[in-house]
């Protein structure tokens, strides 16, 4: 089975790190690349990574999450924004961008690890299985 190639825009270290813990249990393959705010995610884009799925923060320095979505927006590629922002703006202007769904980022540990293996459950793995949304839950 090939991994589902997963970018995580990210800038502290240690949701980063435990995010590459928890996805390292996930029941599929996972290659996990992090970039540490939306302008490394851009470059590494158009650098000719082609991710599966995409898990963005909105809280990053130089190019913060919603301007990143500004940029990029692809049609085949789910954006799941996992932030700890609770602004009802947040949401609606990152689901007007494009974002397939808004995940509020929980502090208790398993919450955050229940969240994450939901988002890569949910879109994960729809290019390589051809499913849509709806059909992987």
């Amino acid at each position: 089975m090939m991994p589902v190639e997963v970018l995580l825009v990210e800038d502290n270290a240690g949701d980063a790190l435990l995010t590459s813990q928890i996805l390292a249990e996930a029941p599929v393959p996972i290659k996990l690349h992090i970039a540490r705010d939306g302008a490394q995610a851009l470059q590494m884009l158009s650098g000719g990574l082609k991710p599966n799925l995409v898990i963005l923060d909105l809280n990053l320095p130089e190019l913060d999450g919603l301007h990143m979505m500004e940029r990029y927006h692809p049609v085949d590629v789910p954006i799941v924004v996992f932030s700890a922002s609770r602004k009802e703006s947040d949401k609606l202007l990152a689901k007007a961008l494009g974002a397939s769904e808004y995940v509020l980022k929980p502090s208790d540990l398993q919450a955050f690890r229940d969240a994450l293996l939901g988002i890569v459950e949910r879109w994960g793995g729809r290019k390589q299985n051809g499913l849509t949304g709806a059909a992987a839950h």
